[in-house]
């Protein structure tokens, strides 16, 4: 296993050092490939910073590869997450895909034989010496489906960590300071409260829900801790003190008005637009919303880490992957290489993305910089927590179905945290 301080301080390097800025790679001429077509698909949306990014490298690609068209398909986060293993299993399966990391996602799909091996094409290639080891965490996986080393399943080509973010009109009119406690945080939120305003954006029937409540539970937690629950490097209680504290943290959050009773069946997207729309103050969620909040947010807002904590979810980005099923690998191959250019990457960063290989004179947004600033100091403390859902396989589901339960209070915190174990205990690996 890669060290938690060679994960954080390599990735900081990646994302900021000159040293590892990647050659422009335009893709190989397919001599003979006329009538080809590479079968894409990803789920960023298109005004966000990797969807901007993307786009312009199909443009390159199909420049560059005459007579081969790429026929992209834009598909939901759920959907691949929901229906990844029955397509890959199928005739349907696509040649490049977009696919969440960790053990539970592309661990399991490279278990099970499903994703092709692209440990050559990487040596090859030479991703092996462009990509840090902080970013290279998640494209390895052992026979097991263990992040962390073995072969390679996977490239991810951004970095990402969640932040806070905040409508500035809003709290100005109400006159909240920004919060630098999380003390200064809940006194905003009771203000708001108070003003018959529901302060924070969230999703129950997808990943923000959880991810608020592992947030509180990092808050109260260390490195030894997140090793131990991600990469079982020790026992998890899911009854310790960081866990009860952000399981009742977050029903009380609940019972006071900052999360309102009816979002266990929004999802992700309405929770964003919510905040797009002025409707809720705050977000917390991650930096794969930048590049959008930039385009289509109306108002002044900012961003914030979240306080009194050292640790915040964050890792490499989301891989492509290539199903062992695809039936033009070279092509999706030069599509990688392209993606990993300076001049895609150099785009990636000033759309509001964090980049593993941009020419750090080439970002010349101000929020850009600040966004990739908000990552380096998170990376400078070792702050990168990875995500919850990640250790055993279906466990975001679980995570989805009992934080719904804790949000219209059918479950107490106890009984939460007691079916969490149940599940991590039934799938974690044993030694």
């Amino acid at each position: 296993m890669l060290t938690a301080q060679k994960r954080v301080v390599a990735t900081a390097a990646a994302v900021l050092s000159g040293a590892l800025l990647l050659a422009s790679c335009g893709g190989s001429e397919s001599s003979g490939s006329d009538g080809k077509t590479l079968k894409l698909w990803h789920y960023e949306a298109p005004d966000s910073a990797m969807g901007a990014a993307w786009n312009e490298a199909i443009k390159e690609f199909e420049k560059t590869h005459p007579g081969v068209k790429v026929q992209f398909e834009s598909k939901g986060f759920e959907q691949i997450q929901k229906t990844a293993q029955m397509v890959l299993n199928s005739g349907d399966a696509p040649d490049l895909m977009e696919y969440n990391k960790g053990n539970a996602t592309a661990g399991l799909l490279s278990k099970q034989g499903l994703l092709t091996d692209l440990t050559g094409e990487v040596t090859e290639r030479g991703w092996d010496k462009k990509l840090s080891a902080g970013v290279r965490t998640t494209s390895q996986y052992d026979t097991n489906g263990v992040m962390g080393s073995g072969k390679w399943y996977g490239v991810p080509n951004y970095a990402e960590y969640t932040m806070v973010f905040y409508n500035k009109e809003l709290f100005k009119k109400y006159g909240i300071p920004e919060p630098t406690t999380l003390g200064e945080l809940t006194t905003a939120m009771d203000t708001f409260v108070a003003k018959g305003i529901t302060p924070l954006a969230n999703a129950g029937s997808e990943y923000p829900a959880q991810q608020y409540l592992y947030q509180l539970a990092l808050s109260k937690a260390d490195r030894s801790w997140v090793d131990s629950y991600e990469l079982y490097q020790g026992k998890t209680d899911f009854h310790d003190a960081a866990w009860t504290y952000g399981a009742e943290t977050f029903a009380d959050w609940v019972k006071k008005g900052y999360i309102s009773e009816k979002s266990s069946g929004v999802n992700a997207e309405n929770a964003g637009v919510s905040f797009i729309q002025g409707k809720s103050p705050i977000l917390f969620s991650g930096s794969w919303w930048y590049g959008r909040f930039k385009s289509d947010v109306k108002f002044d807002w900012g961003t914030f880490l979240w306080p009194d904590s050292n640790l915040t979810l964050g890792s490499g980005g989301n891989l492509w992957v290539v199903p062992e099923g695809a039936k033009n690998k070279d092509l999706a191959y030069d599509f990688i290489d392209i993606t990993m250019s300076k001049k895609i990457q150099n785009l990636l960063g000033n759309k509001g993305g964090v980049p593993v290989a941009a020419d750090p004179a080439a970002i010349t947004d101000p929020q850009a910089k600040s966004l990739i600033a908000n990552f380096n100091t998170l990376a400078d403390r070792d702050g990168l927590a990875f995500y919850p859902d990640w250790p055993v396989p279906g466990f975001y589901d679980v995570l989805v179905s009992e934080t719904q339960k804790l949000i219209t209070d059918s479950e107490k915190p106890d009984a939460y945290l007691s079916a969490l174990q149940e599940a991590y205990d039934k799938d974690v690996p044993t030694k």
